[in-house]
This record gives C-alpha cells, sequence and structure tokens, in this order.
C-alpha cells in the first residue's frame, strides 16, 4: 500500500486536505467519492508520512469500558436497522464524546472504505478492542448475525463494568480508611511523639520498654525520612517494574486469588468472567479449543489463563470438557455438574451461562458484605494503635504524676 496526500471540496464547498493509504490514486479518488469529496489533487507521498494527530495528545482521556459498551449496544442498534456498517462506523465516529475512540473509529471507516471486513479493521487497534471482542465481530460476520454479535458484547460488557463498579464502591470505604490511618501514623511520628520526647528527656525519668520503642521509631522517621522515601519510591518502582514481566505478573495473579477476604471474591470474578465470555463464544459458534484460546485472555488473569490452556491441550488429546474441568481444580462442583449435564445433553452454552449467573449472585452478594468484613480488621487496627500509644505515652505520664504526688 502506497501513501497519498491529496486535496478536495466537501459537498459544503469547504477545502479538505489529508492522508490516505491505498493501492493507487484511482483507489483514493474512489475513497474521497465515498465520502462525498469531489478530489481536486492527489499525490503519492515518498518516506516518512505523518498522520494527523486529531488533537490526542498524553492528557487525552483514556477510552474507557463505559466507552466500549455504548459503541457495541449502538452498533447493536444500527446493525439490526439495517443501516451499512461503513455508515454506521462513520456516524459512531462523528459522535462519539471520546477522542481516542474517534480517531480509532476514522481509521476503521478509513479501512472499511479499502474493502477489509470489520473485525480486520478492528483488529488494527488491539489497545482498545480485545481479542475476544474481534473474535465474536468476525463471528457475526460470517454468520451474517453481527447484530447478534454485537448485542452479545455489550450484556459482556455491561456485565463487566458493573463488577468494577461493586468492586470500587465495595472497597472505597476500607481504602479511606487505610489512607487516613497511614497519615495518623505519620503524623504521630513527626510532630505528636517528639513533643512527648522532649518533656520525657528533660524529666530525666526511666521509660518503659513501649514508650522507648515509640520515641526510637519518631526519632527515626524525623532524621532518615528522606531515605525512607527514597527507599519507598525505589521499591515501588522496583516493584512495579517486576509486575511487568511474565514471572511477576504469573505470581501475582496467583496471589491475589489466596488474599484472606477479598481472595474468594477474584477468584469468583474470574470464574464467572471465564463462564460468561466461554457460553459467550460457544453461541457464536467459536470452536470449543478456539474458543478457550480467548477465553484465556478474557479472563485477565495468567494464573488462570495458564489452566484454561492447560484445559484446552487436554481437550486436543481427545479428553472431553467435564473431565478436564474436573481436573483443572477450578470450579466448585455445582458448575461442574453443570458443565456434565450440558455435554451430555449439547446444552454446554446454555448452562455455561447459568453458571456465570450463579457466580456473578455469589460475587454480588461477597461485594455487598465486604465493607462488614473488612470493619472488624481495621477497628482492630485502630484499637492496636491505641493501644500502643496509651502504652507509650501515658503510662509513663501517669507514672511521673503518681511520683509527684508521692
Amino acid at each position: 500500500m502506497a501513501h497519498f496526500s491529496y486535496k478536495a471540496r466537501k459537498a459544503s464547498g469547504e477545502l479538505a486536505t489529508g492522508m490516505l493509504e491505498a493501492s493507487d490514486a484511482s483507489m483514493v479518488a474512489q475513497i474521497l467519492a465515498g465520502r462525498s469529496f469531489i478530489p481536486l489533487e492527489i499525490k503519492e507521498t515518498k518516506g516518512t508520512v505523518k498522520t494527523e494527530s486529531n488533537g490526542i495528545n498524553f492528557f487525552t482521556p483514556q477510552i474507557e469500558l463505559e466507552d466500549l459498551v455504548i459503541f457495541a449496544r449502538q452498533m447493536y442498534s444500527l446493525a439490526k436497522s439495517g443501516i451499512p456498517i461503513l455508515r454506521a462506523v462513520k456516524g459512531l465516529a462523528d459522535t462519539t464524546s471520546s477522542k481516542r475512540m474517534a480517531a480509532a473509529l476514522q481509521d476503521v471507516a478509513s479501512q472499511l472504505e479499502r474493502g477489509r471486513t470489520l473485525s480486520s479493521a478492528l483488529n488494527k487497534h488491539k489497545k482498545i478492542f480485545s481479542q475476544l471482542f474481534i473474535s465474536i465481530v468476525h463471528v457475526g460476520e460470517n454468520t451474517g448475525k453481527l447484530d447478534e454479535a454485537f448485542l452479545q458484547l455489550s450484556f459482556y460488557l455491561e456485565r463487566e463494568q458493573e463488577t468494577r463498579k461493586q468492586l470500587k464502591a465495595a472497597t472505597r470505604y476500607p481504602m479511606f480508611v487505610i489512607f487516613a490511618i497511614v497519615i495518623a501514623m505519620v503524623i504521630m511520628n513527626l510532630v505528636v511523639i517528639p513533643i512527648f520526647a522532649d518533656m520525657f528527656t528533660s524529666l530525666g525519668a526511666e521509660l518503659p520498654l513501649m514508650t522507648r520503642v515509640l520515641l526510637a521509631t519518631s526519632e527515626f522517621f524525623v532524621t532518615k525520612w528522606h531515605y525512607m522515601l527514597i527507599v519507598l519510591i525505589l521499591a515501588i518502582y522496583l516493584l512495579k517494574r517486576y509486575m511487568q514481566t511474565a514471572q511477576g505478573q504469573y505470581r501475582w495473579d496467583r496471589l491475589k486469588l489466596r488474599l484472606p477476604v477479598v481472595g474468594s471474591i477474584f477468584e469468583r470474578t474470574l470464574l464467572g468472567r471465564f463462564s460468561r465470555s466461554f457460553s459467550m463464544m460457544l453461541v457464536a459458534g467459536v470452536p470449543l479449543t478456539s474458543a478457550l484460546n480467548l477465553v484465556a485472555e478474557a479472563v485477565n488473569n495468567s494464573f488462570m489463563a495458564e489452566r484454561i490452556i492447560t484445559m484446552r491441550k487436554s481437550i486436543e488429546k481427545g479428553e472431553n470438557l467435564s473431565r478436564v474441568a474436573a481436573s483443572s481444580k477450578l470450579f466448585t462442583p455445582l458448575v461442574l455438574q453443570m458443565i456434565n449435564v450440558g455435554e451430555e445433553t449439547g446444552r454446554v452454552d446454555e448452562l455455561l451461562g447459568e453458571a456465570a449467573e450463579f457466580y456473578e449472585r455469589e460475587v454480588d452478594y461477597d461485594l455487598k458484605s465486604l465493607t462488614a468484613k473488612i470493619e472488624p480488621i481495621l477497628i482492630a487496627i485502630v484499637a492496636g494503635m491505641v493501644l500502643v500509644l496509651a502504652l507509650g505515652i501515658f503510662t509513663p505520664m501517669w507514672d511521673m504524676m503518681g511520683a509527684f504526688k508521692g
């Protein structure tokens, strides 16, 4: 493909310029005619081509899950109404509020004009559209049920969005309390305890062990805070770098499932996502092994993805789905029964959908009760802080007051 610069006149009479990628100049003219432009000049460009930025920079907001939900919903409505895909994509590119989404859809429309399919055009923007999203669209194109494909995607994305909102709402209060505790500890060590330290030093009294520990900790904070800050920043940087490696991501994904209180919620959320996406792929007509590959990417957890890939390899060796699901040790007995019955009756997709609903209901209940589970832990932490301060600060003061009275 070559790159061409063009000058053209819009239907309104306004002059338009830009760049297009095409096989030859006549193809560029056809693309411009499809946009209701009158070509004035078309020239092939050599060397590096600078594309239009569309006003996108570092500070431009990223595409959110909500933007994908709206896109899937709108594409379903437009496809069901019989509007041509190219016209639908162009319309959405002009009406979306996200600059990044608008730029991506404009590029998708440009590729559709050059004869590419919608799925291959979306595949050029993998940072926006997941492989599962693209695969469902591809199946919808091949079966002539593109509207149903976008409907399935909208349901899937809406459920994902709702789960994320619930998780944020459930963790907002505990995170606020933990942040407040950290701030209180810093203020106590840097401001409050040094005042008492001066008072105890001037009196010259013998201090209890807990008081000496508090004073030593406070002195370390006051004199070494800049070193602590450097170590903290360095530790966060190294941790992020390690998390970006395959081994680091794998270990973190496995650890998340074993965390106290929230580990079971993460696990059920992933299993619900697995069941929902797997069911959706089977309904769309994706082959079993291909569906497992795509679902492994959809769960967004490398530890669970490894288990799913192992399931796929076992199926390729001739084992059935129910057996490999049991050997993976991912599912509860109830879900294993659903998969077994679904395999016997030929309704695996339907029963996987029911399994997804089962996990999603459990996650909803766990998220609603998460705050109640975490509150006792937070209360215990605050009580421990109060106890340490009482033993370290107030006990020697009471002893001194008793000595003065004596």
